[in-house]
């Protein structure tokens, strides 16, 4: 059995989870309202303050489903009750983020200013060189994250770019000046 797909999902005080007829799971928070199509071959039981997730049987499909459909449940748990949040960097010489309304203004080496809205249900936020993606869903605040990062990834040799918080870039070593003969 799935070690993922056995954990209990524990639902806080002030979280409503409702299941539709397919598996398509609404659920509703201090933050929001989320709702998903759930993988229909796994079943969710409420058993009062938690939810467990079984399968039908122990075909391959089935169980490749168990872990999947219990953490995407989780997380939009999660994600109305706390969030999700992801940090990047802009580093090198000149390039700034800065935030004009909504919307987000990148200098990152080109000729001209990168614009980025969020969509609806994010929040982008700048401090000095670092860039927060926030909401409540997991997957935007990902994708959005990779979108802003894609502008400028960070390069091998000096570093400069658009990187995550934490992410380890490989360097390069340049050219080296050896004599022609």
């Amino acid at each position: 059995m799935s070690r993922i797909g056995r954990k209990p999902i524990p639902v806080p005080v002030g979280v409503e989870v409702s299941f539709d007829e397919g598996n398509f799971a609404t659920v509703k928070g201090p933050k929001g309202t989320l709702q998903q199509q759930l993988p229909p071959m796994i079943a969710f039981e409420k058993d009062g303050a938690v939810i467990n997730a079984t399968r039908q049987n122990d075909s391959k499909q089935h169980r490749s489903q168990h872990g999947l459909a219990r953490t995407l449940l989780d997380n939009m748990i999660v994600g109305v009750t706390t969030g999700f949040n992801k940090q990047l960097e802009v580093n090198g010489v000149g390039y700034r983020a800065a935030m004009q309304g909504k919307q987000l203004v990148l200098n990152v080496g080109y000729s001209h200013q990168v614009f980025v809205d969020p969509p609806e249900g994010l929040a982008i936020d700048v401090q000095g060189n670092k860039i927060t993606v926030s909401g409540s869903d997991k997957q935007k605040v990902g994708q959005l994250a990779a979108e802003i990062r894609e502008k400028r990834p960070p390069e091998p040799y000096k570093g400069k770019g658009i990187k995550y918080a934490g992410e380890v870039i490989r360097r390069k070593e340049g050219k080296t000046g050896g004599k022609k003969k």
